[in-house]
């Protein structure tokens, strides 16, 4: 069993009981998505970011581990960006099968190069760029040299996706994050034919490579601007709907409401945050599934006593204590 609440804290420098971990065996992802739907109202699970370098893929949740004694019931990968990083792919892989093993669910972003360049690329000016609207058109537009170099990009990936869905993992997918952002190459592409067409274009094509594996997140930031269904993709494309918080420390009511109105009956998620959820978030806005500390933040934007008062939350849910069968 687990000690919950403020004496958990009080005894965390003295002993801390782990639960031991609930293996996850292979598993469809249906039931992956059930039990996300199944969580909401009644506890939200715990995730932490591992960015880069590939070489250390769950350097974060070390940290959570030595803070709180528990390991987060959701571990959080990038497929990355960097040359050094891309040619260490496997290592990021061969982590998130063990994560899974272990008891954790697993979730994969992407920094992803523009197809206007090379398949590796630095974060300022290969990641974080801007291309014009007629290249932009190009990618989205079948059969055109940027489209097919979009697709080819996806291709890169499929044998490590395909390494997942053979061991029977379940992947929470969140390609082109924050679609509403102007930081990246894909984002403030409103419209129809913006973001939203990327997105489904690179769905269809991973879909067609048979990796019915992928639990497909849709994402935006926290922005003031609003109008987040105007990059929506369509249910038919979305499996769950999500939303990075980095505008404030927590979601406010109204964002919580402007998800809820896109996903409806999907389940919703936070999928980056750099402040721990507190007991007034964790109480009020309880149909978010599962939340994800970026990286850094963990220590760099919380203390270890704000970070244990979340693990041990009644609501949160830690590895050994998420169920998906």
């Amino acid at each position: 069993m687990r000690v919950r609440g403020s004496m958990a804290v009080a005894l965390l420098a003295a002993a801390v009981v782990v639960p031991a971990a609930q293996a996850f065996p292979p598993t469809p992802k249906q039931q992956v998505l059930d039990h996300l739907r199944a969580t909401a109202g009644g506890g939200v699970i715990s995730g932490q970011h591992n960015k880069e370098p590939a070489s250390l893929p769950s350097q974060y949740t070390a940290q959570v581990h030595a803070i709180t004694g528990q390991y987060p019931g959701l571990w959080g990968g990038d497929l990355m960006f960097r040359a050094p990083d891309v040619a260490d792919r496997q290592h990021v892989i061969d982590q998130a099968r063990t994560e899974w093993a272990n008891g954790s669910l697993v979730t994969l972003t992407w920094h992803v190069c523009t197809p206007t360049g090379p398949s590796t690329c630095e974060f300022e000016g290969g990641v974080k760029t801007r291309i014009d609207d007629e290249q932009f058109r190009q990618v989205v537009t079948e059969g055109t040299a940027l489209n097919q170099a979009w697709k080819r990009r996806l291709d890169e990936v499929v044998p490590y996706l395909r390494q997942l869905k053979d061991a029977g993992v379940p992947v929470l997918f969140r390609p082109l994050h924050e679609m509403n952002e102007s930081w990246n190459w894909w984002g403030n592409r409103p419209g129809p034919d913006g973001g939203a067409e990327l997105y489904r274009i690179t769905r269809d094509h991973l879909d067609g490579q048979g990796l019915d594996n992928l639990i497909w997140v849709w994402n935006v930031q926290d922005n003031p601007n609003g109008g987040w269904a105007q990059y929506y993709p369509g249910e038919d494309y979305v499996d769950l709907v999500s939303l990075d918080v980095w505008y404030k420390n927590h979601p406010s009511a109204a964002d919580y409401q402007q998800l809820l109105g896109i996903a409806g009956q999907k389940p919703v998620a936070v999928a980056e945050m750099g402040k721990i959820p507190d007991n007034a978030m964790l109480t009020s806005q309880t149909r978010w599934s599962y939340f994800m500390i970026w990286s850094e933040q963990l220590r760099g934007n919380n203390t270890n006593a704000e970070i244990q008062a979340g693990y041990f939350h009644p609501r949160v849910l830690n590895q050994g204590e998420v169920q998906v069968g």
